[in-house]
């Protein structure tokens, strides 16, 4: 018998999915983050395909919106409905100059709340990481990129953790040949032989962190899903965790 207390979910009217998406740009957390996000996390499921298109497309143009909030979103919604089965393959370029570029790291800010640039990203990462009409290659490079682009934020809100799944989690690919799932490393290896004594910057410290998250799950296989028990394995876990290491030992010492 169904459970007829158990309230049901019905797909959006174009004017609530309207209203909702406008409010995911909000500046307000509590509309943004309490209310418009999980509401489209939803309703995203119950869309036609060609309403998740028309979502996507949407949450691509916030990509260049002038408010942070409204870009990080979009890459955690994005992420959504790439992960619910819908594509177009122009989303990735966008992604990449986006995701690449960004200067404003903050994981959170005490007026607008979550912005999680490189977290959100992450996320939007993974999906297309786990897209079978998408190529993994260019999608490792890209983490490597992010890492490596100059700035003064230190991770500081579990970026490297959320960045290192979603690399992870592009490397259980099984098209992957060895030599392109090490390959993505050699860019950090020479950003690493190029560095010079004093303080470490904050994009090197990230780096370092997040290549040890990678490390981990090389070794012990990537859980997908959240409180599921399926781990996959990486194909060529032993060489990327090996890899890993020699890159590491070119700024520390430590990985012996």
């Amino acid at each position: 018998m169904s459970d007829e207390s158990a309230p049901s979910v019905l797909a959006p009217s174009e004017t609530e999915l309207a209203m909702t998406v406008a409010a995911l740009r909000s500046a307000d957390p509590a509309e943004r983050d309490d209310i418009a996000y999980p509401q489209l996390v939803r309703w995203i499921p119950l869309l036609t395909d060609a309403r998740r298109l028309a979502l996507g497309d949407t949450m691509v143009t916030r990509f260049t919106d002038p408010e942070v909030q409204a870009r990080t979103f979009a890459a955690l919604v994005l992420a959504k409905v790439v992960a619910a089965g819908t594509l177009r393959a122009e989303w990735i370029a966008a992604f990449t100059r986006w995701y690449r570029d960004e200067d404003d790291l903050r994981g959170y800010d005490s007026a607008l709340g979550w912005l999680h640039a490189v977290a959100h990203g992450s996320d939007l990462l993974a999906a297309l990481g786990q897209h079978p009409a998408v190529d993994p290659v260019p999608l490792l490079a890209l983490g490597a990129a992010r890492l490596l682009e100059p700035t003064a934020h230190v991770f500081d809100a579990m970026e490297d953790d959320r960045l290192g799944f979603a690399l992870a989690l592009t490397l259980t690919r099984p098209e992957l040949t060895e030599r392109q799932a090490v390959d993505w490393l050699d860019v950090i290896a020479e950003r690493f032989e190029s560095g010079t004594p004093g303080p470490v910057p904050a994009e090197i410290s990230n780096t370092m962190r997040t290549l040890r998250v990678v490390h981990l799950l090389a070794a012990r296989g990537v859980r997908p899903h959240w409180g599921e028990p399926e781990v996959l394995a990486l194909p060529h876990g032993a060489a990327v965790g090996e890899r890993i290491a020699e890159v590491l030992r070119i700024a520390a010492p430590y990985p012996g």
